[in-house]
């Protein structure tokens, strides 16, 4: 058995079923960790046997370990989560080979290797090219150890999301499940279907590492990714997650965009579905607004977009080298909000970048207010190594203590640090052609400031974001109290004997008593939390 772990976005959940398909060939996968001692057995037959009707025998596998272990690591919000996996693994299994792939970037690898000297590192791409011929190579291999067994270059693409060599096609089912007849085509969720339609961006934003590591953009063919959809509403999927690193920039690659992809799928593919569209940067979609707006009056589309503006100050919008205006995003914003009632607009907004100051914190505040998402993911900057961002705060770090570090004002809480010249900034931000100096620029006197924000002020600021996004979200929420809907149930609730749907917004939706997932259900809305709408079973 091998096992495949992903973490972070849906694009990286979608390269890990990917993984686990190529994988599959020759050996059974597994999207579960096996806790030593205890008995495990393939998610498929664990699905079997929870229905009393059906008869599945089942093998304690206390003293057998794991084959191998994928770990399709994400570290877009730090290291951590990533080397917490990795120690897990290898402390339950310390024999197992264990191969690291996702957002692996060099500071990552180094840690990895640090805490894990035999661990291996492979791409997608890599295993696409020379997938394993038996599980027995995985096991006898100790090529490699504690070193990178591939290249992580731009030209290492991923193939089309539909060819054959990805294992998508219903001939890429593990033995266990063609057997018991759940789905042929594997994936964690039997009702999920994740279809990644582009690899990489068109940015390079000053805080991101993911760009690092997955390059320019590349779009896969729109012929190959209806097929693809089409075979997965065929097996039995009621959502298919349309997904990539910035879904908005789809298709500029090829000669087409996000809306004429949508609509070719809403056109030619057949059956009971309904799509959720992935992560978009604000200044792309703003090219096929209209478009995309059309798109969703078709109650196949989840009324859900996802659109990260991570700032409403325009100045540390520059600062992160974000190419679009606050204003962007609010015209997005209003846009959708008002040609639909309810609904779902995400974003996501970076607390404590460096030059962030309380003016500029303040627009950010405003802008949440203006907008008013029923989703918003609030994150502390921390700085990724290797990006510019990462530079500007080492720059300034070691000058904190000699340099004349200053409060503007007691409401602002940020240290400011001096720079000699013109040409300390400039070798700060490593000649990156940003045009713009951090926080404020004398270069007739020869001075140059920047802040670093200390860690409290981040926490304050967050706590403040916090607590304004969930009373928005609440009072959102609460305009569906009363309503009748259908819903599609997901899984089982945080809280026990509870069950999470979700309606045609997108909104999670929380059922008193065990559902099985994929189960659609008429509900009524009785009331409502920051995060969930609350719904009495109603009959159909």
């Amino acid at each position: 058995m091998i096992v495949v772990l992903s973490q972070g976005c849906a694009a990286n959940f979608g390269d890990g079923e990917k993984i686990a398909r190529l994988l599959s060939r020759k050996s059974e996968v597994t999207f579960t960790f096996p806790e030593p001692g205890a008995a495990t057995t393939n998610e498929k037959v664990a699905e079997a046997a929870a229905n009393p009707n059906t008869t599945v025998a089942t093998t304690k596998t206390n003293a057998t370990a794991p084959e191998a272990f994928y770990l399709n690591v994400c570290t877009v919000k730090g290291n951590a989560g990533a080397l917490k996996l990795l120690r897990k693994a290898a402390s339950a299994y310390p024999d197992t080979p264990i191969y690291i792939t996702g957002c692996a970037p060099k500071d990552f690898r180094e840690e990895a290797i640090r805490a894990v000297p035999q661990v291996q590192f492979t791409t997608l791409s890599e295993l696409e090219k020379d997938p394993p011929l038996s599980s027995s190579t995985l096991s006898s291999s100790t090529e490699g150890r504690g070193s990178i067994i591939s290249s992580t270059r731009k030209s290492n693409r991923p193939k089309s999301p539909w060819s054959n060599a990805n294992g998508l096609k219903k001939t890429g089912a593990s033995a266990s499940s063609a057997a018991l007849g759940v789905r042929n085509v594997l994936r964690e969720s039997p009702f999920v279907g994740i279809v990644n339609i582009e690899e990489g961006c068109l940015d390079a934003c000053a805080f991101c590492s993911t760009h690092l590591v997955k390059g320019r953009l590349h779009s896969f063919s729109p012929n190959d990714i209806v097929d693809q959809v089409q075979a997965l509403v065929d097996d039995g999927c009621l959502e298919i997650q349309l997904t990539g690193q910035d879904c908005a920039c789809y298709g500029f690659d090829i000669g087409t965009n996000l809306a004429e992809l949508t609509q070719r799928i809403l056109t030619h593919v057949n059956g009971n579905y309904r799509i959720r569209l992935g992560m978009g940067n604000p200044r792309h979609v703003l090219g096929y607004q209209e478009a995309l707006l059309d798109c969703f009056t078709d109650e196949r589309i989840y009324k859900f977009i996802h659109i990260p503006v991570q700032s409403g100050s325009e100045n540390v919008l520059k600062a992160m080298n974000r190419r679009h205006t606050a204003r962007d995003y609010a015209t997005l914003a209003h846009a959708f909000n008002e040609r639909f009632d309810k609904f779902t607009l995400s974003t996501d907004l970076i607390v404590g970048y460096p030059g962030e100051t309380a003016a500029d914190f303040n627009d950010t505040l405003t802008l949440l207010k203006e907008t008013r998402p029923t989703v918003c993911n609030i994150t502390r900057f921390v700085a990724r190594p290797g990006t510019v961002a990462a530079r500007l705060e080492a720059a300034s770090a070691p000058r904190l203590e000699t340099a004349s570090a200053t409060r503007l004002d007691a409401s602002n809480s940020a240290h400011f640090v001096e720079a000699s010249s013109k040409e300390h900034l400039e070798s700060a931000i490593n000649n990156t052609n940003f045009g713009f100096a951090i926080n404020s620029t004398n270069f007739e006197t020869g001075k140059a400031t920047f802040a670093a924000i200390p860690d409290s002020v981040k926490h304050e600021r967050s706590a403040i974001l916090a607590e304004a996004f969930q009373q928005i979200a609440l009072e959102n929420n609460r305009k569906w109290i009363g309503d009748e809907c259908i819903v599609v149930t997901e899984k089982r609730g945080h809280r026990i004997g509870t069950t999470i749907a979700r309606n045609t917004a997108y909104r999670p939706v929380a059922l008193q008593g065990s559902f099985p997932a994929g189960q659609t259900l008429r509900v009524r809305i009785k009331d409502a939390e920051p995060f969930a709408l609350i719904a009495d079973l109603q009959n159909i």
